[in-house]
């Protein structure tokens, strides 16, 4: 069994349409920021990453559903949660809550790509044991 990771975000103007509803894009967006913060929670910054093992992850396939609407001044919370890690790939589901309500719920594959060729790359050994520390027994 895995533990989701939590974050909380606040919906800004610029996250909403005309009618104060989170445009529906912007939902992936706050599934990245939460992303950034998992790895960032682990010691990993995307950018050290990158520098230090010269990868980076790319989505390679998205699936959401959304349920109901976020809007203006709401404060969300959005988790991500390992299902499956990989030699190149880990794949993640993602929710973003209002409250207790689920408003949206999604599915992300990562690869891992070697940031000069772009080709898939190993996840470095040391990233893949701290990735599995969010795994419980």
């Amino acid at each position: 069994m895995t533990v989701a990771f939590k974050t909380l975000l606040r919906v800004y103007y610029e996250d909403t349409d005309a009618g104060g509803i989170v445009y529906y894009a912007n939902y992936l967006r706050f599934m990245e920021r939460c992303r950034s913060d998992w790895l960032r929670d682990l010691g990993y910054d995307i950018l050290a990453i990158n520098q230090q093992y010269g990868i980076f992850f790319a989505v390679r396939s998205t699936s959401i559903e959304y349920f109901k609407p976020a809007q203006l001044s709401d404060l969300l919370t959005v988790t991500v949660k390992l299902q499956q890690l990989k030699y190149a790939s880990l794949k993640v589901n993602q929710h973003v809550y209002r409250n207790e309500e689920l408003l949206c719920a999604g599915e992300i594959r990562l690869a891992s790509l070697n940031a000069a060729t772009l080709h898939p790359t190993p996840i470095p050994q040391p990233l893949i044991a701290d990735i599995k520390k969010w795994e419980m027994p």
